[in-house]
């Protein structure tokens, strides 16, 4: 029978269930719909398209095998940070999670790889990153909260996007996970927000999705630096296939 618990925070039941088609693999699912898609098996395998978009960035940020410090703004089932742990060992990770209930029945019934070094923060992400602005610059700031057109008004706001800025290295990445639907008004606002501070701002989906055809999840990628040679074709060309991506003038028409 599959782990579940009710999460008197938010009302509802969380439940991990076996992938019937990989082995070692599981399913978060919160309300009857999926979060989160782990393989303990291989955790260096990342299934959703948008997780694997962002661990592509990931893998840019540093020559492979080399740490990184990461900040995750919403846990789920730490599907990243397992990656990254997976990928680059010795890695230094926070994690930041709004839901206790839901954060302990993760790692009670998902128990992340040996050696993981992660400090897990109970609180608002917005609220958390004042107090994590004493901390050593962080390689990577990963936004995972938003699901749907609705967001949380403090966060969805360019001030956020600043104070978030203000964590990264000079050559680090922010990253964030937008789903939508169509016209993509949260996407929009989120591209228009992140370019106030952000020097570069590029976004990875589905063609289909950037046509605002059909609901997706768009990746935001914001860079403190300059956009480096060679990341349009390598992200392009590490998948899933297809994928497409938006930067510069490009950008313009879906920001508005």
């Amino acid at each position: 029978m599959s782990p579940e618990r009710y999460l008197a925070g938010i009302g509802t039941h969380a439940t991990i269930s076996p992938d019937d088609l990989v082995d070692g693999a599981f399913v978060l699912s919160i309300g009857g719909a999926e979060q989160s898609h782990v393989d303990l098996a291989h955790p260096e395998r990342v299934f959703y398209a948008y997780l694997r978009r962002m661990a592509n960035v990931l893998d840019l940020l540093a020559p492979p095998g080399e740490p990184l410090r990461v900040l995750h703004l919403g846990a789920g089932a730490l599907t990243l940070a397992r990656y990254v742990q997976a990928t680059r060992p010795g890695s230094a990770q926070v994690a930041v999670e709004l839901e206790r209930e839901l954060l302990d029945f993760v790692l009670e019934s998902l128990p992340l790889p040996a050696g993981t070094a992660i400090e897990i923060r109970i609180g608002d992400a917005r609220w958390e990153l004042e107090e994590l602005g004493s901390r050593e610059p962080f390689d990577a700031v990963v936004l995972d909260i938003f699901s749907g057109p609705e967001a949380p008004a403090h966060i969805a706001h360019r001030d956020f996007y600043a104070e978030a800025a203000a964590l990264l290295a000079p050559r680090g990445a922010m990253l964030v996970n937008i789903g939508d639907d169509p016209p993509l008004t949260l996407v929009r606002s989120q591209l228009a927000a992140m370019r106030t501070a952000f020097s570069e701002v590029a976004a990875l989906s589905e063609p289909e999705v950037f046509e605002a055809r059909y609901p997706g999840n768009v990746v935001a990628v914001g860079l403190r630096g300059t956009w480096p040679a060679g990341w349009t074709a390598e992200l392009a060309a590490a998948g899933p296939h297809p994928t497409a991506l938006r930067r510069g003038a490009e950008l313009d028409g879906l920001v508005g």
